[in-house]
């Protein structure tokens, strides 16, 4: 059930980017869900293997170059799917950034929800 929440929630914020930002779009919810699942499923097969092929760079950069990395994913993301774009790097780059803190508020928020006392 909490996977589940999440992931309507981590739907409904990349929505949210797409309303905040306009060098995102979103064409519909049901969009807004396959996004997620996919930026989900990137996000754990492909990221950690660009982190570990990256870590120098990562190291030299004081590990800011993980923000590239995380705006390739969404850039990816939205090569692969029809109804999520992203017009270029520097769009993926804020949409990313922007999404990342969605998703830590909604982190933060599904383990309030579903805390056991």
């Amino acid at each position: 059930m909490k996977l589940i929440v999440r992931w309507l929630l981590l739907a409904a914020a990349l929505l949210l980017v797409a309303h905040l930002y306009p060098g995102v779009t979103v064409a519909s919810f049901g969009s807004a869900m396959v996004a997620a699942f996919v930026l989900g499923l990137l996000n754990t097969l492909v990221r950690p293997l660009l982190v570990l092929l990256t870590l120098p760079v990562t190291l030299l950069t004081l590990g800011l170059f993980l923000f590239v990395i995380n705006a390739l994913m969404f850039w990816s993301a939205a090569s692969l799917l029809e109804g999520f774009a992203v017009t270029g790097f520097a769009a993926a780059l804020i949409g990313s950034l922007i999404y990342s803190a969605c998703g830590m508020v909604i982190d933060v928020a599904v383990e309030h929800l579903f805390a056991r006392e």
